[in-house]
């Protein structure tokens, strides 16, 4: 498949789409509480995104060769859970850290987008990598403009996580978006700089950094979805969708709700 490229047209569809999943996230922010279960939170997710929003929320019933239907409509990845955790009936406790990863459809197009929730007050170490994720993040999406690299964003990516003592998983990357959920590119969150693909004015994708306290190795739960830890070690996600414009980059993903662009040292 090769990347494709959108037109200003297609772009302002993917805008409403990226800053509908945004707010999604800005509902369900005050939710995120000690007591509150995944699965209660999925269907809160759903029936706004269904009912408010008249979109459809894509992981449901997402099936890409090799996996089972997804059975839900977010995925929610506690602590040691890297991505694509199934919401489930276990209660969040104070000192969880959860992130949310909310996709929507809108007029067939996709936005996607997560954060990363502190349930009442986390450690230190929580804390401290939530915080380097969300840096990762943007460091990332700094790289983006017309004639930069892809390897230029994960190697900013990898280089920051590592030099603060963190682990860049390396199985799951960002993506393409667009009329589909996965497209090319692939996204890696390491890399070295001045590699892979070129970057285009209309090129729409995901960074994504999963990024770990401890080891990068990882393993999947007998679920077939839930990606976890293999050393138990947190780990923290945040992610936009970014179409590369004319003179940089533009965060599809924002919305009135999103946490500003970190002040990064």
């Amino acid at each position: 498949m090769a990347i494709s490229i959108k037109t200003p047209a297609e772009i302002d569809s993917m805008r409403l789409s990226g800053r509908l999943a945004g707010e999604v996230l800005d509902y369900i922010t005050p939710l995120v509480q000690p007591g509150v279960t995944t699965a209660e939170l999925d269907r809160l997710c759903h029936d706004y995104m269904v009912d408010v929003q008249g979109c459809i929320p894509a992981p449901l019933n997402y099936a890409p060769p090799g996996y089972p239907p997804y059975p839900k409509s977010i995925c929610a990845s506690i602590n040691h859970q890297v991505c694509h955790g199934v919401p489930n009936e276990r209660p969040l406790k104070k000192g969880d850290i959860v992130n949310l990863d909310i996709t929507t459809i809108k007029g067939g197009w996709h936005g996607d987008t997560s954060r990363m929730f502190i349930v009442g007050e986390a450690s230190i170490l929580a804390k401290r990598l939530c915080q380097i994720t969300h840096e990762c993040l943007w460091l990332g999406i700094d790289q983006v403009k017309p004639g930069a690299r892809l390897g230029d964003i994960g190697a900013a990516i990898q280089r920051y996580a590592e030099r603060n003592g963190f682990s860049v998983v390396r199985e799951f990357c960002g993506h393409g978006l667009g009329l589909n959920f996965h497209e090319d590119p692939q996204v890696l969150h390491y890399g070295k700089p001045g590699t892979g693909p070129e970057l285009s004015p209309g090129m729409t994708f995901t960074i994504e950094p999963m990024i770990n306290a401890g080891k990068a190795a990882i393993s999947e739960l007998a679920d077939g979805w839930t990606i976890v830890t293999k050393d138990r070690s947190l780990s923290a996600q945040w992610e936009h969708s970014v179409v590369v414009t004319e003179t940089g980059v533009e965060v599809l993903t924002l919305s009135a709700g999103a946490p500003p662009r970190p002040n990064i040292n």
